[in-house]
């Protein structure tokens, strides 16, 4: 049995089951990577939903995880040297399982920092803009009478759109053939531009046709539905 009591946060979120990776979540963009990773890979874990709109990533226990305090973070009971690991960033926790796994990412030391790229590519510009345009369209920012920072970002949404309907050219994953992290790393922002976002019409989103295609194709997969729905968000 795995002993998690050095992680204040089991205090506030108590393991079920210890011996399991111990998820920490809600399904935003970013909470979803995690949960459509682990539902692809197939490994044990318990997932704790954290409400964000009450603020419980802002309490000591949560933040003793992540000092940043932002989900998705992460408990593997099982990690490196069979000691437990801590980890928060939604990119480091998808790296992370496809090296302990050896799954979704190429197996080659080249394929496999490319893929790393893709995933930096939506932790740097995908995520951050993309949540802007959600701010400044259906959020505080769209009462905002000055629409210049919303262009701005919905500007910036559409030069991405285009190196992702560049990048798959013939492809039908953002790595070839294989449907890796760096899809998943994409999927919810994408899927959030157009849908929770409701920016569809401003980012010009009929004019791509890759995009939509590989977005439908990624939708398809079950692990993918399972883990846009996981944990269930809060009442």
């Amino acid at each position: 049995m795995a002993d998690l009591s050095a992680f204040p946060i089991t205090t506030r979120w108590p393991a079920v089951h210890p011996d399991r990776l111990q998820l920490y979540s809600t399904p935003t963009p970013n909470g979803v990577k995690v949960s459509i990773m682990l539902e692809e890979i197939g490994l044990p874990y318990e997932v704790h939903s954290i409400n964000i709109m009450k603020n419980e990533t802002w309490i000591p226990e949560y933040l003793a995880l992540n000092p940043n305090g932002k989900i998705p973070a992460m408990i593997d009971p099982d990690g490196p040297g069979g000691k437990p690991l801590a980890l928060f960033e939604s990119g480091a926790i998808l790296i992370y399982l496809a090296d302990k796994t050896g799954k979704l990412q190429p197996a080659d030391p080249a394929g496999r920092y490319e893929t790393m790229q893709w995933v930096f590519f939506q932790m740097a510009a995908i995520g951050p803009i993309f949540g802007q345009v959600g701010f400044f369209h259906k959020f505080a920012g769209k009462d905002y009478e000055d629409k210049r920072p919303r262009d701005r970002y919905v500007n910036e949404s559409k030069r991405l759109l285009g190196v992702l309907e560049t990048r798959l050219d013939g492809r039908d994953w953002i790595m070839g053939k294989d449907f890796t992290i760096a899809d998943i790393s994409m999927i919810g922002w994408v899927r959030s531009l157009t849908g929770f976002y409701g920016a569809g019409d401003l980012v010009e989103w009929s004019n791509f046709k890759r995009v939509p295609a590989w977005l439908e194709r990624c939708l398809t997969r079950p692990a993918v539905q399972r883990g846009l729905d996981i944990p269930k968000r809060p009442a």
